[in-house]
């Protein structure tokens, strides 16, 4: 899975440019959720701009939205749209490429960014491909800190109650959100104990990891009679060390300086993949 982690590190640095380049963006979560986009879009889901109108294509919605950034430059890399567009016209007064996930756009199936309802929809289009006998699959990520919001645990309980097998969701572990640590601002307890409560089946996985990712995605799918959800442990902006595990880098703008180091740290990060 080495070129899967090498993209993940390309495709950061598309990040990095677009947040530069607009002075705004939500950089931490951009980089801990780009190893779980990586592994979906590239080897996971069938969801690719040939197929975009099928209705037997596979279903994806970004529910943690503010991680937009990390979703354009998949999107881009994908072929949906071009990436030098993206980096160039993101967050642009009048830009298609706004803030949140525009569902204007090819790829992207609905608007998001109001947390907490990614996976209620989820549960509407899987039930939806259920019962026009669909061979779809439908993913949803979330953020950890999203999980306060009730409509979570609505969608939880409805996904459970009606059995539904062909939807997975993905819990961005990064244990931090805009105001510090999750744990201290609405602690989730034991989440996979929390999740099987519920009756689904639980996974866990190094959220950083392509390899680790893609065989919790494999568990999921023979999961039967039930949703599954992969809690995915990952680092809050993965790939530059001044940026790991810190709650200020949610939401900040790199400086001149703080660019160039990224720069370097993410191209010689996606070297060493290919390398390996």
């Amino acid at each position: 899975m080495n070129d899967l982690k090498a993209k993940a590190y390309a495709m950061r640095r598309d990040v990095l440019d677009m947040v530069y380049r607009a002075k705004t963006g939500h950089i931490g979560g951009d980089f801990s959720v780009m190893d779980i986009l990586t592994a979906l879009y590239f080897k996971e889901m069938n969801i690719s701009p040939q197929n975009q109108d099928d209705p037997d294509r596979d279903y994806f919605v970004m529910s943690k939205g503010h991680s937009v950034e990390a979703y354009y430059a998949v999107l881009a890399a994908k072929g949906f749209f071009p990436a030098e567009e993206v980096k160039e016209q993101f967050s642009v007064f009048g830009s298609k490429y706004i803030g949140h996930p525009n569902n204007k756009l090819p790829g992207i199936e609905m608007n998001s960014g109001s947390l907490g309802h990614g996976l209620p929809v989820c549960v509407g289009i899987a039930k939806a491909c259920r019962m026009d006998k669909r061979p779809s699959r439908v993913y949803t990520v979330m953020g950890d800190g999203e999980l306060a919001e009730g409509s979570v645990w609505e969608g939880v309980m409805a996904a459970s109650q009606y059995g539904l097998d062909n939807l997975l969701a993905v819990v961005d572990r990064n244990r931090l959100q805009i105001s510090g640590c999750t744990e201290d601002i609405m602690h989730h307890d034991n989440l996979a104990a929390r999740f099987a409560a519920f009756g689904w089946e639980v996974l866990t996985a190094a959220g950083n990891d392509a390899d680790a990712l893609l065989k919790a995605f494999e568990r999921a799918r023979k999961a039967k009679g039930r949703p599954a959800v992969v809690i995915a442990d990952t680092i809050k902006g993965c790939g530059v060390s001044f940026m790991e595990n810190a709650a200020e880098w949610h939401h900040k703008v790199p400086t001149a300086q703080q660019y160039e180091q990224a720069v370097r740290e993410l191209t010689e990060k996606e070297e060493a993949a290919r390398n390996e």
